[in-house]
């Protein structure tokens, strides 16, 4: 059965019996039920949707119009202390017709990368061994941990800014540590990569995610890091997604009517869908047109499903991302 299909009313003004909920969700550490209980208190409740697959905005839908016109007006912008005294964003939401072509919210689960036709796509299962993954995991939890939001990071060779989206190339960390210098040379040995024996990577990401934590779709930054970007899944699996938007000035049209359009109903976006399961010990590249004009993200589950089985989280998955930093280079001239 697929979900309900919400957007923003055709008319100014248009009352409705469903809202757009901004500021919470799972992915701020507020669940269906946190949200239900404070939703209900204006009328019956029909259902608690996500909005969309950042895990911070969700569709609350009433029986009544009248339930959500009195929600709307006690909670819009307003600090709500059974949720933290977190302020929520809220809006009327119209429900939309399902057309045939979006008839499930589910995309196809590719197990490999030829399965996905992104050029640039690359996934190496079996790239480490057990043993080797278990010593990867005990060299990080011997090392301080910062925390985020919703998980735990730790930075070599350059610091990513999340508030700036960026690295200081100015301020170095240090090499890269040793325990992963077997992982450099067998990407910078393998086979199935083009065009890598001459490039150095030298900045490293470890990041921790409990389950029913993901990542927004995004794309890495550009000026911050070069073509090339790998990440080695340990200790859990995951879905990562992919999207690429045609109504993006700055990316270029691809003439492919094999991938499925799927429409963002709150944006009115039309974007294409992939996804591709990682497992444990398995090694992702992103590059060329993988790397710079698809969006990249991991849903906010805890249950995520690959070809009709159902797949729990683990208590854990880390992933190791390595990247080379993008130096800005300085010319000299003499006059």
């Amino acid at each position: 059965m697929s979900m309900p299909r919400f957007g923003r009313p055709k008319n100014h003004g248009e009352l409705s019996s469903n809202l757009y909920v901004a500021n919470c969700g799972p992915a701020v550490g507020i669940s269906d039920d946190d949200i239900a209980s404070v939703f209900c208190k204006f009328g019956e409740l029909k259902g608690v949707y996500a909005a969309d697959e950042s895990g911070t905005r969700v569709i609350v839908a009433y029986a009544e119009e009248g339930s959500a016109q009195a929600a709307l007006e006690a909670l819009h912008g307003r600090p709500c202390p059974e949720l933290g005294g977190r302020s929520m964003h809220i809006r009327y939401s119209v429900l939309q017709p399902i057309i045939q072509d979006q008839a499930s919210d589910l995309v196809p689960v590719s197990i490999f990368a030829s399965e996905v036709s992104i050029p640039g796509l690359y996934l190496i299962h079996d790239f480490i061994s057990a043993k080797e993954e278990e010593e990867l995991l005990q060299a990080v939890d011997c090392r301080p941990w910062n925390s985020l939001a919703k998980r735990r990071v730790q930075h070599y060779g350059y610091e990513f800014r999340y508030d700036t989206r960026n690295v200081n190339t100015r301020h170095c960390l240090g090499e890269l540590p040793s325990f992963v210098s077997p992982i450099l040379e067998r990407i910078s040995s393998c086979p199935s990569f083009k065009n890598i024996k001459n490039i150095v990577l030298d900045q490293l990401t470890v990041n921790e995610y409990p389950p029913g934590v993901g990542l927004s779709p995004h794309i890495d930054t550009h000026s911050a890091f070069e073509d090339l970007i790998f990440s080695l899944s340990l200790s859990g699996p995951c879905i990562m997604e992919f999207r690429r938007y045609e109504n993006g000035d700055w990316l270029p049209k691809v003439a492919s009517s094999s991938i499925a359009k799927t429409e963002n109903t709150e944006d009115q976006s039309t974007f294409k869908r992939r996804a591709i399961y990682l497992p444990p010990r398995s090694l992702l590249l992103l590059s060329g047109e993988a790397r710079y004009a698809w969006h990249h993200y991991i849903p906010h589950h805890k249950i995520d499903k690959v070809n009709g089985n159902v797949i729990r989280r683990a208590s854990r998955r880390v992933s190791f991302t390595f990247r080379k930093i993008f130096h800005t280079r300085v010319f000299h001239f003499q006059w």
